[in-house]
């Protein structure tokens, strides 16, 4: 299981917006999230707020088989969460998932789990 850990800037002014939206997703449009994470292969997914002195930041966390997998298919799905999915993204972060990032994705160094 890959994981994946990026912390995004939020645009000024989008923070309660975006609470909006992730809280719509876990409510409301749970059965959409659900279908989008399912069909794109990620079996976990967190969202975090960080406030901090150079603005508030969304921490996201995501687990999957295949994170490539994971951004392409957000990148090309046609289903309706997911392109509303993409536009969300575009308006609190300025990040076109549409498009391929301009570097690699993050490098996880350390994974440390408790033993059971």
């Amino acid at each position: 299981m890959a994981a994946l850990a990026m912390t995004l800037p939020l645009l000024p002014g989008k923070t309660e917006s975006w609470k909006r939206w992730v809280q719509e997703m876990a409510s409301t449009r749970l059965s959409e999230f659900q279908a989008s994470r399912k069909r794109l292969g990620i079996t976990r997914e967190v969202s975090c707020l960080q406030q901090t002195p150079q603005g508030d930041m969304a921490i996201l966390y995501i687990e999957a088989e295949d994170m490539a997998r994971v951004f392409q298919g957000l990148a090309t799905s046609q289903d309706a969460f997911d392109a509303l999915f993409r536009q969300n993204t575009q308006e609190f972060f300025g990040l076109d998932l549409a498009q391929p990032t301009s570097g690699p994705l993050p490098e996880t160094v350390f994974d440390w789990r408790a033993g059971g």
